[in-house]
């Protein structure tokens, strides 16, 4: 026996627009993926920057948003001047030494295995290593002379980079000056108390998650980097091929690094162990130990105590997060992913408590009708 189901051409249709709409909407969400990521970088660094701000503007005699804020970024940038200066040389340097060094490196592995000539005589495959070994000399001494050409085509990237931190720094500034009036105009706009009320908490404590997730984020990256440049400063101590100019480079790469959730700090310490390797082994090894041992006590004592568990989340969903996060946005995607996904449980807890309180509601009518109905007739 067949079933026949009869829609509505209305129905139909409206399906269909629905549809089309969210696919619409999604497309224009990923054409606008840049933009959208300025803006939540912009939002994240506002966020982070309201508790400070509105401290210092408290202490300001005029009590001056505009004048705190100011103060804030001065010191960003300061901050980031700072690192541009005393970072970027000493890694182009080692990058520099380790393009200039890869052909003695190239001769002396060649040398250091001379037991497989005779398996490539055996075989007859003198002509094409000795081909492949000229072609790696060939390319180790072309990188090296066009290092500076190279910097050149990449200043192009650079200047993109620096306008739109440029740009999320100016949006982050707007954000924190004009935030709370912005907010106290849309408060005024509801007619239920009530429910402004909630909505005016729930909106705390998504600003509480994202602000306290960032803030302690950005505490643990700057732990790890202090405790990070130390060590490759004590290294380069015992180690002297090791410069010692290292250590500023290294704390920042960590600090980056750090801020990318799960593994970004494995990240950071690879690079640290190559940029050390290209002058010992033996350094980088040692550095492979200390984050080691440094990631367990982070990640069971340092990280745990900042960010006191705000905001809950299962190691799965944390994994599905940065996951959608980076083949969405990228590395900026994994490091916003977490504190988005403690906004939607936000919701999704404010929502399941809405539909307890009506569902609880009826019930509560009703058991005090019966309540009332017993009174009348013990009476």
């Amino acid at each position: 026996m067949k079933a026949k189901i009869e829609i509505e051409t209305q129905t139909f249709v409206r399906f269909w627009l629905v549809m089309i709409g969210f696919v619409l909407a999604g497309f224009m969400i990923y054409s606008a993926r840049t933009g959208l990521i300025i803006l939540g970088a912009a939002l994240f660094l506002a966020l982070a920057l309201n508790g400070p701000v509105s401290r210092l503007a408290k202490l300001l005699p005029g009590k001056s948003r505009i004048i705190s804020t100011l103060i804030s970024f001065l010191a960003i940038v300061l901050l980031l001047g700072t690192f541009i200066f005393l970072a970027v040389p000493p890694i182009v340097q080692q990058t520099a030494k380790f393009a200039q060094t890869l052909p003695t490196l190239v001769d002396t592995a060649t040398s250091s295995y001379k037991q497989l000539d005779s398996a490539i005589d055996e075989y007859n495959l003198r002509p094409q290593m000795d081909e492949t070994v000229q072609s790696i000399k060939e390319s180790a001494a072309g990188f090296a002379s066009n290092a500076g050409s190279t910097i050149v085509s990449s200043i192009g990237s650079l200047f993109g980079f620096i306008a739109s931190t440029f740009l999320a720094l100016v949006l982050a500034f707007l954000m924190l000056v004009e935030g709370p009036s912005w907010m106290k105009k849309i408060w005024g706009l509801y007619r239920d108390k009530e429910r402004m009320i909630r909505h005016r908490k729930t909106t705390g404590r998504m600003v509480h998650v994202v602000s306290g997730y960032v803030t302690g984020q950005l505490v643990v990256a700057a732990i790890g980097a202090v405790f990070t440049g130390l060590t490759i400063f004590i290294i380069s101590l015992f180690v002297q091929s090791v410069p010692s100019n290292l250590a500023v480079p290294t704390a920042a790469i960590t600090f980056i690094t750090s801020l990318i959730p799960l593994f970004g700090s494995a990240i950071g310490a690879l690079i640290i162990a190559l940029l050390i390797g290209i002058n010992s082994i033996g350094a980088a090894i040692a550095f492979l130990i200390f984050f080691v041992v440094y990631q367990q006590i982070e990640n069971n004592f340092v990280s745990p105590a900042i960010q006191s568990r705000q905001l809950e989340l299962s190691p799965l969903l944390v994994l599905a997060a940065v996951t959608i996060g980076i083949y969405v946005f990228g590395i900026v995607g994994a490091i916003i992913s977490i504190p988005i996904a403690g906004c939607i449980k936000v919701l999704t807890e404010e929502y399941l408590d809405e539909s307890k309180r009506k569902r609880d509601k009826p019930e509560t009518k009703l058991h005090k009708l019966t309540d009332k109905l017993r009174e009348i007739k013990d009476a």
